[in-house]
């Protein structure tokens, strides 16, 4: 099997993929074609099928595994496929594990360790608040296998608590250099800062907005979930009930980057600036991994810029 971090412009593809999504639209002419989203363990590609009642194309539906034959192009910057011909597949054909794009380290490992930042601790309220979530073993359960994203940085199962670990692991090394941090009120709220994209995003292989997602978001959804853990912790202080939330509320620094709020206490400043290392450096390592390109490797929205590959 060919994967689609392999993919190149030209390519001639046979293979069996995880259709992700189908939508059916029309071009400006009125012509009916099928915008497909594939799926394997190492990313999703866009599809288009420009003729989906030829007698090429047999009936199936998201979520269905499919054989499809296509060629890879480029459109807009970005590869893509045009189908040709698409086969439902039975069961026996394919292994799933080969449609489930995993984080690459260790989820024990990762656990182990945030657990061990959740001990070290030591307020008694921020230590209950962060017991209360990853305490719970049905939690835990679906923290460990959630995505941190859609797409562009940590979009696969695992994908959450990598994200969080890196988090939490900036944002101690800040506590240990500037003293005017609190560091548990920050370590809590790196740990928390993104526990609302357990409601946001549905499990994989969707890994999709839910209703929530698309109306709340994930730091609405994140607030709420902490506010109603704290009801439930006896004597919980109320400004430092304030200082967490506010700390969740502006992680992403700025309003036309999704934060309710900008950043006012130092804590705030410093899990904003771990929580965007952290995405920024994810999202330039997974553009590597998944292009075959040398040197410059062209433009790219995320970073603004031509963007180049160096040698290690």
């Amino acid at each position: 099997m060919k994967y689609i971090k392999d993919y190149k412009d030209g390519d001639r593809i046979s293979d069996i993929y995880l259709c992700k999504s189908k939508h059916s639209a029309l071009t400006r002419n009125g012509k009916a074609y099928d915008n497909v989203s594939l799926l394997d363990k190492t990313g999703t590609i866009d599809a288009k099928v420009w003729d989906p009642n030829s007698a090429g194309i047999e009936d199936y539906d998201a979520l269905d595994y499919i054989e499809v034959v296509g060629d890879v192009t480029t459109f807009n910057g970005a590869l893509q496929v045009n189908i040709k011909r698409i086969r439902k597949c039975r069961e026996g054909e394919y292994d799933p594990a080969d449609y489930m794009p995993t984080t690459p380290f260790n989820v024990d490992e990762m656990w182990t360790e945030l657990t061990g930042l959740i001990a070290s601790v030591e307020e008694p309220h921020l230590h209950a608040l962060l017991d209360h979530f990853f305490g719970d073993p049905g939690f835990a359960g679906v923290f460990r296998n959630s995505s941190a994203a859609k797409s562009i940085h940590h979009s696969f199962v695992g994908g959450l608590l990598q994200h969080t670990l890196c988090v939490a692991r900036i944002c101690d090394f800040l506590a240990s250099r500037y003293y005017r941090i609190n560091r548990d009120l920050l370590i809590t709220a790196a740990i928390c800062h993104d526990i609302g994209k357990v409601r946001e995003l549905s499990a994989y292989p969707q890994n999709d907005y839910t209703d929530a997602g698309q109306y709340l978001g994930h730091i609405v959804i994140g607030v709420e979930m902490i506010g109603e853990a704290i009801r439930s912790i006896d004597g919980f202080p109320v400004a430092l009930e304030q200082e967490l939330k506010h700390c969740i509320l502006s992680h992403h620094g700025e309003y036309e980057f999704g934060s309710p709020k900008k950043p006012a206490i130092i804590e705030a400043v410093a899990l904003n600036y771990a929580d965007n290392t952290d995405a920024k450096l994810e999202a330039f390592t997974e553009l590597l991994e998944n292009s075959n390109e040398s040197g410059w490797m062209g433009f790219n929205r995320i970073f603004d810029s031509n963007i180049h590959r160096t040698e290690i």
